[in-house]
């Protein structure tokens, strides 16, 4: 959005990652006339009933702090065995008749502590299963081969080259 003059923030009004990125996509088209995709994601853990799911971003706040974020998951999960989590994305192409829907997830499990410098948010208490470090330890290129975005990401760069 930056690459095309817009600063602003769009409305995200939903409790689910599929309105919410429809929603961004058509105030996208809204504003510039034009087909647009938008993207909502976050991170979804089964022992806290889908939490912080489409708060991730500001799960602890409006400020939208990621330590704040991460260190608020830790602790609502402390004590808890069941550490089942996914990272989800999903991509809304709205081209004023119909949308597109494209999802990838990343399946895994939460550690009790943080661990790791690399990526953000959530990643150094996420480790992605088949895997024994945290999103905040693996090598960046690897994350980005597994990660929910790049599913995503590559589902609709599959449908966009032959959309007419």
């Amino acid at each position: 959005m930056n690459d095309i003059g817009f600063t602003g923030e769009l409305d995200e009004p939903f409790d689910n990652f599929i309105d919410n990125a429809k929603t961004k996509a058509k105030q996208g088209y809204d504003i510039f006339g034009m087909p647009c995709f938008s993207e909502d994601a976050g991170l979804v853990v089964e022992a806290l009933d889908g939490r912080p799911g489409v708060l991730s971003a500001r799960y602890a706040g409006l400020q939208k702090n990621p330590i704040d974020n991460l260190n608020k998951v830790l602790d609502e999960m402390k004590g808890i065995n069941h550490r089942h989590a996914f990272f989800i994305a999903l991509i809304a192409f709205y081209n004023g008749n119909e949308y597109k829907l494209f999802e990838g997830r990343v399946y895994g499990t939460l550690q009790d502590r943080s661990t790791g410098n690399e990526g953000f948010g959530y990643d150094p208490i996420f480790v992605p299963l088949g895997y024994n470090q945290t999103f905040g330890e693996l090598n960046p290129d690897i994350k980005k081969l597994i990660s929910h975005r790049t599913k995503a990401i590559e589902l609709f760069i599959d449908w966009i080259v032959n959309y007419k």
